[in-house]
C-alpha cells in the first residue's frame, strides 16, 4: 500500500505501533567489559512519543499539528518498517489477497475486463 490515508484515530494507532516496531530493534553494546542488548532508540530519535502526545491531545489543533507531524514521518520510513506498522494495525491491499482469503471482497475477472 503506498497511498495510505490517516486520520487521527488511524495516525495514533500507527505511530503507536512504529513506536513497538522501532524498539524491538536491539544494538550489541559493551558496557563495562560485558555485551548487553540494548533496545532501539529510533522512535525517540523520531520524537515518536511527541507525536503520539500530540495525536492523544484534548486539542484539536495539537491533535492536527500531530497528524500533520505523522503524515511528514510516515514516508520517510523504509517499505520494510511500513509493511510491519500496517500489518500490526490490520491494515491490507485488498488486491494482494488471495482469491479464497475472506478479507479479499473482489469479484471474479469478468471477459470485458481483459
Amino acid at each position: 500500500m503506498d497511498n495510505e490515508e490517516f486520520d487521527v484515530e488511524t495516525a495514533l494507532d500507527a505511530a503507536a505501533a512504529l513506536h513497538r516496531v522501532l524498539a524491538a530493534r536491539t544494538h550489541r553494546r559493551k558496557v563495562m567489559g560485558q555485551e548487553v542488548l540494548v533496545p532501539g532508540q529510533l522512535g525517540e530519535a523520531l520524537q515518536l512519543p511527541q507525536i503520539i502526545r500530540r495525536l492523544q491531545s484534548k486539542q484539536l489543533r495539537q491533535r492536527e499539528q500531530g497528524l500533520d507531524d505523522f503524515q511528514d514521518l510516515w514516508p520517510t520510513l523504509s517499505p520494510a518498517t511500513r509493511e510491519k506498522v500496517l500489518n500490526r494495525i490490520g491494515w491490507y491491499d485488498p488486491k494482494s489477497l488471495d482469491w479464497e482469503d475472506k478479507r479479499s471482497n473482489r469479484r471474479p475477472i469478468a471477459d470485458s475486463d481483459r
